[in-house]
């Protein structure tokens, strides 16, 4: 009985210690996009990225008063050449994506998609 017991045990076991993880629907590490891709910008597949990709926040969002806001000078120099931002305003710089803050009203008043832009 013992031997009987241990053995459905074992069997078990080696039933359910298949490789569960490797399956597609589990993050864990296998891509099903990382086939070559045919235009990279930024390190970053164009094809795949741009479906997924989209801004947290719109304009006339209000980030208020005490938010924890960018600092121009912290911002990429070459963003800032290329959108023509100025010192004025207030910027969030999050995922590629920078919101332009009115200084007065805590709204964004531009969203700029630094990455396909």
């Amino acid at each position: 009985m013992t031997k009987t017991l241990l053995a459905l045990g074992a069997a078990a076991v080696a039933l359910t210690a298949t490789p569960a993880l490797a399956d597609r629907g589990h993050h864990n590490g296998w891509n099903h996009h990382s086939r070559a891709c045919a235009k990279w910008r930024h390190g970053q597949c164009v094809r795949w990225s741009k479906a997924a990709r989209r801004a947290m926040w719109n304009q006339g969002y209000h980030f208020g008063r005490n938010y924890s806001y960018t600092s121009y000078r912290a911002l990429p120099r070459t963003y800032v050449r290329r959108y023509d931002l100025s010192p004025r305003y207030r910027y969030v710089y999050r995922d590629n994506y920078i919101y332009q803050v009115d200084p007065t009203t805590y709204a964004v008043t531009r969203v700029i998609d630094a990455l396909t832009r």
